[in-house]
């Protein structure tokens, strides 16, 4: 009897066993397969589209799994210690895993072939088609699904549910069962999948992570993405905007596109300029439906030129005379008195338009102007936006005054931006042109039309306002003409110019109203006019230039905040790209884009290759200085972290000028009060790398009462350090850094030095050697010893760059932060970052209720939904209430109490390397400015003008 029973007790024990085996076996399949479907290839495509639905799903699906993900933190914590205790640490167990991909975008179509001079000199990917370009759906509506995805959709909400039946009985009947060795679960880590051309919220770039995401709509999803929020944040869902206007709309606005316009746009004028175009084109006012067309020939011309380089030897008799219109905009002065130099010629004019926005730049190009009779700045400005139908305005008003200035007699109109740089003499440009005066130098798409129309956007309807680029629905393209298109970037003759400017027959007059509403009008409506006018005859597939497309890293639709599109931008050229200047298989003249402040050494190759090399020991000739903020800018132009920063680093100077007197307590010649805020603040680079910010800055001097101005030079410490010895089996880490603003492009922080505050999105970024696969973990530990975020990154043999954005809680707690990067649970390397208090909250020094807000660290002093408290033993990190409740008392400090403790932060992560005197001083150790060649007063004979030569030069 008793022997019955136990055997009935072991049979239940067994098919419980066996059924709780099953259910592990499943939950593992479903997990890998959901793992093995993030890296398909068809999902690597730019778009992204199908990546973010199978991220959304099985990583998004509270529902389908989070539950127990969670229920799994205490006992997979245990693990980690007792693995720990036992040195059997395996990699990736008991973390999500990232499969890191090399940089580039992934396609199943056949590669095209490397040219070095490439037809497809536009701004919108290559493989356009496989963009998604619909996820512009208003913020209470769903987002269009993709076409076909029905019925796998359904089958993968299938399998979640059943997913979610196994865990839920898994949760019941056996929680004491221990892991698989096989199995991949989070400790309150969110699955992360690392593709090269993720393009989701929290990803930027070569090797964006998918998050943990929580249950939210697609809209919401979409709304999140417009206003670059974490998807990790729990959001409510919002109610349909109501729309107001000044008078209602004269139709009813049903298209989803119109109605996400409107219900994004901020400025009731906008909306209301967006109501009014869309009835107008609802009510057939708006678009031409035919266009005359007047070339007396079939098909396409090109005229075919030839260039020969020796050429220039014999300067024609009759030269042309070219109209350079520069278009230029941001701080980047001294890259544009360069590029000036370069160009410049008596014998030429010059009119520049600088953007509304950079107000910076357009005095100094006043100052530049008032010294050659030949340069003029528009007396007009308009902030020009990428895409955007105010460019083509621009153009044709720049055209337009170019026409009425009769003092000016040129041939010739070009268009270059601060990132162009010639590759040719200027004699060598005039001898070419000279030679084909009659003929408009235009860069076509290459494409056939259909195929360009589609992904050049032409068959939408697009307005601007409040400096977006909106899409309001669809439109037809006017027949009897045909559409062309290509580089914004042209060579057009003033016949040509005559023409478009001045002419009002029913081709020019109704192109411009079709291109008002055109997504990137400058790539295709001269090219459209020019192609269907009279004068196509003379046109030229060849805009003599070279443009650095690398659009693996380009298009990363970085766009998509000012216009309802994806787009491209070219790269910056490197030393290591020279040879491509020499090596042209057509004739070209210029090219794009350098930017000084990514790599200057191009730049100066490239001007000695033209002019011959400078000088030995010029001064500053590796240096470059740009500016960040000028006084009459006013201090609103900065952010309340830079201001914070600026003002501390001002101090760390005054503290080093105070050191060098050697501790004399009775003497104050070196000893300084603070007044008033920054001057001006410069980047400071020397040989391509950052040296630190240059702060022109008041203070009194206490021994003289004196006002005096100087400059303070404050470098960033080392904060980066590989473990020593490294380990023998892992040497691929080469650098890892914290900022903000990663340029997925260039691959670098725009942020430069990581001035960070509570409130910012922090990225981590790592560079790797080529090598084996490796896993790695990530742990961010905040000051007061709180593991904030940790995650495994599955890093593959090619990459080179990773990153990821966390989606911590904010605010973020002030302080010294510190990254460790582990393999095998053993350290490789560690780093550390500065999240700065605030001193001042809207330009304002900070009161104590905002410092309370801003200092105390996210609610409940948790950074994300999960806890990693139980990982401090397992990676000894102490763990003090004494820390938390210093935290607070720093968090209620304000005025100088504040001042010191941030400029005691700020001191463990920056130094003052040295000051300077901008004027007298009574400080015997100081020296002036103009004598340190750190200094942005220091000579920069480079990008200093000066009067032209007898030859008509400046370089």
């Amino acid at each position: 009897m008793v022997g019955g029973l136990c055997a009935r007790r072991l049979a239940r024990r067994s098919r419980s066993a066996l059924i709780a085996a099953l259910t592990v076996l499943l939950v593992q399949t479903l997990i890998v397969w959901n793992f093995s479907s993030l890296d398909s290839g068809e999902d690597r495509e730019n778009g992204g589209s199908n990546m973010r639905e199978k991220r959304d799903r099985v990583g998004g699906n509270k529902a389908a799994g989070s539950d127990y993900f969670q229920h799994g933190v205490q006992q997979q914590q245990q693990q980690r210690q007792r693995q720990q205790r036992q040195h059997l640490p395996p990699p990736g167990k008991g973390t999500s895993r990232h499969i890191q991909q090399p940089d580039g975008y992934y396609s199943h179509r056949p590669k095209e072939k490397s040219r070095v001079d490439s037809n497809n000199e536009n701004s919108v990917p290559k493989d356009f088609e496989n963009i998604d370009n619909s996820n512009f759906g208003a913020r209470s509506q769903p987002h269009r699904q993709s076409v076909g995805a029905t019925s796998s959709k359904q089958q993968r909400e299938h399998l979640q549910e059943k997913a979610h039946a196994q865990q839920q009985t898994w949760r019941d009947n056996s929680p004491s069962l221990g892991r698989s060795s096989n199995e991949v679960l989070p400790v309150g880590h969110q699955p992360l999948a690392v593709g090269n051309n993720a393009s989701h919220p929290g990803s930027q770039g070569d090797a964006g992570l998918s998050r943990q995401h929580y249950r939210a709509s697609q809209a919401q999803q979409a709304q999140a993405q417009h206003r670059h929020q974490h998807p990790h944040r729990r959001q409510v869902t919002a109610a349909p905007l109501e729309v107001t206007y000044d008078q209602p709309p004269k139709c009813e606005i049903s298209g989803k596109e119109a109605i996400s316009a409107l219900s994004r746009a901020k400025s009731k004028e906008c909306r209301q300029q967006i109501a009014e175009v869309y009835c107008r084109h609802r009510e057939g006012h708006l678009m031409p439906e035919k266009v005359a067309r007047f070339c007396p020939i079939e098909g396409k011309a090109n005229a075919n030129v030839q260039w020969d380089e020796d050429s220039a030897e014999s300067f024609p008799s009759k030269p042309v005379r070219i109209a350079f219109v520069l278009v230029v905009h941001g701080r980047a002065s001294r890259q544009f008195h360069r590029l000036f130099k370069a160009i410049y010629h008596t014998s030429h004019y010059y009119y520049i338009h600088v953007d509304q926005r950079s107000n910076y730049l357009h005095r100094q190009v006043h100052a530049l102007a008032a010294q050659y009779p030949n340069v003029r700045v528009t007396p007009w400005r308009m902030a020009t936006i990428w895409g955007g139908a105010s460019l083509l305005t621009m153009y044709l008003r720049s055209m337009t005054d170019l026409l009425a200035m009769r003092d000016w007699s040129w041939d010739f109109f070009i268009n270059l931006s601060a990132a162009d740089y010639p590759i040719r003499t200027n004699n060598q440009l005039v001898a070419f042109l000279s030679k084909y005066r009659d003929m408009n130098f235009i860069k076509s798409h290459g494409r056939d039309n259909a195929r360009f129309i589609r992904k050049q956007g032409l068959d939408r309807l697009f307005f601007e306002c409040d400096t977006h680029m909106w899409r309001l629905g669809d439109r037809k393209i006017p027949e009897g003409i045909s559409v062309d298109g290509g580089s914004d970037w042209f060579l057009l003759n003033r016949l040509f110019i005559e023409y478009v400017i001045n002419s009002k027959d029913d081709l020019v007059t109704n192109m411009k109203r079709f291109y008002a509403y055109t997504l990137l009008p400058a790539e295709s409506f001269f090219h459209t006019v020019l192609e269907n006018s009279a004068h196509c005859e003379s046109m030229v597939d060849n805009n003599l230039r070279i443009t650095n497309w690398n659009r693996k890293l380009g298009c990363k639709c970085q766009y998509k905040h000012i216009v309802d599109w994806c787009g491209c931008s070219p790269n910056d050229f490197k030393p290591a790209d020279f040879h491509r200047f020499q090596q042209t298989v057509r004739p070209t003249f210029f090219a794009r884009k350098f930017e000084a402040s990514v790599n200057q050494e191009i730049v100066n190759q490239l001007d000695a290759y033209l002019f011959g090399p400078l000088p030995q020991g010029t001064p500053g000739l590796n240096s470059y200085w740009e500016n960040v903020y000028d006084e009459p800018d006013g201090v609103a132009s900065l952010s309340d972290t830079q201001l914070t920063y600026f003002h501390s680093f001002s101090r760390l100077g005054l503290a080093r000028a105070a050191a060098s007197l050697q501790g004399n307590p009775k003497d104050h010649s070196c000893r300084y009060f603070p007044m008033g805020h920054p001057v001006s603040v410069h980047l400071y680079f020397q040989s391509d790398q950052f040296q630190g910010y240059l702060v022109k800055h008041h203070a009194t001097n206490l021994a003289t009462s004196k006002l005096e101005t100087m400059e303070t030079w404050v470098a960033p410490k080392k904060n980066f350090k590989l473990t020593t010895p490294p380990s023998s089996t892992f040497s691929r880490l080469q650098f890892a850094e914290i900022g903000t603003e990663w340029d997925a492009k260039e691959r670098m922080f725009r942020n430069f030095g990581g001035l960070m505050g509570p409130m910012d999105e922090t990225v981590g970024m790592q560079k790797w050697s080529k090598g084996p696969n490796v896993t790695v973990t990530v742990v961010w530990i905040d000051p007061t010893n709180v593991i904030a975020a940790t995650y495994d990154i599955l890093i593959d043999a090619s990459a080179e760059f990773t990153h990821y954005r966390p989606p911590l809680n904010q605010p973020l707690r002030p302080g010294v932060w510190s990254v460790r990067i582990l393999h095998h649970w053993s350290p490789v390397a560690e780093m550390r970052f500065l999240i700065a208090p605030l001193a001042y909250n809207k330009h304002q020094p900070i009161r104590q209720e905002d410092t309370l807000k801003l200092h105390n660290g996210p609610a409940k002093n948790s950074y994300m939904e999960q806890s990693f408290h139980g990982l401090n033993p397992v990676l000894n990190i102490p763990v003090s209430l004494g820390y938390v409740e210093q935290a607070k008392r720093n968090a209620a400090l304000t005025g100088p109490e504040l001042e010191h403790w941030l400029d005691s932060l700020t001191g463990e992560l920056w130094e003052a390397a040295d000051i300077c005197a901008m004027g007298p001083t009574a400080c015997p150790v100081m020296q002036a400015c103009p004598k340190n060649p750190w200094s942005s007063l220091s000579p920069d004979p480079k990008s200093q003008l000066g009067t032209p030569r007898a030859d008509g030069r400046i370089r």
